[in-house]
C-alpha cells in the first residue's frame, strides 16, 4: 500500500457565535492541542471553499453546504497563512514539502449550535469568549485569526 501524502493546501475555519464565543476543538493525537477547524485539500482542484464545508461536516457535524441554514454563516475572509509544517505531522507531507498554505474561513452559527466530534479526530469541545479561546489555541495563526474575528465577522462578503 503506498502511502498518500497530504496536499499542503489547507482551510482554518474559526466557527463563533454572535457574541463571538469561539468553538475550540482539541486533538486525539495530541491532547494538549486546541484548535479551529483545519484540514487539507483532497484534491489540488478542490476549491478552498468545499474543503471548508467538509471539514466542518467532518470534524463538527456542523452543516455549512448550500441549501441549508448555515450556508450563509460561511465567510470567505480572503486571508491566506504560509507557515512552516510542525515537524510532528511533516511525514504526512511528501518529501521535501515543508511549508504549508493555509486558507481563512468564518463560520457564524447561532448559539447552542449542536456539536458531533468525530472520535479519530477531536476528542472535546469548548465554547470560549473569543480572547480566551486565541490564548487556548496551540497555533500561532490559528490565534492571530481568532484576535481579527471582531472586524472580520462583519467586514466580509458572504460566499
Amino acid at each position: 500500500m503506498s502511502m498518500r501524502y497530504k496536499i499542503p493546501q489547507s482551510v482554518l475555519v474559526v466557527i463563533y457565535t454572535p457574541v463571538l464565543d469561539v468553538l475550540l476543538i482539541r486533538r486525539a493525537d495530541a491532547t494538549d492541542f486546541w484548535q479551529s477547524v483545519t484540514g487539507s485539500k483532497d484534491a489540488l482542484d478542490e476549491p478552498f471553499h468545499e474543503t471548508a464545508v467538509r471539514e466542518v461536516r467532518e470534524e463538527t457535524g456542523i452543516d455549512c453546504a448550500t441549501g441549508t441554514p448555515l450556508q450563509q454563516g460561511l465567510l470567505d475572509w480572503q486571508l491566506e497563512n504560509v507557515y512552516d509544517i510542525y515537524p510532528r505531522w511533516q511525514h504526512r507531507y511528501a518529501p521535501g514539502v515543508t511549508r504549508n498554505t493555509e486558507h481563512l474561513f468564518g463560520l457564524m452559527v447561532p448559539a447552542g449550535t449542536p456539536v458531533c466530534l468525530s472520535p479519530r479526530e477531536h476528542t472535546a469541545y469548548q465554547w470560549l469568549p473569543y480572547r480566551q479561546a486565541a490564548l487556548t489555541c496551540f497555533s500561532p495563526s490559528n490565534a492571530e485569526a481568532i484576535l481579527m474575528l471582531p472586524r472580520l465577522a462583519t467586514s466580509k462578503v458572504q460566499t
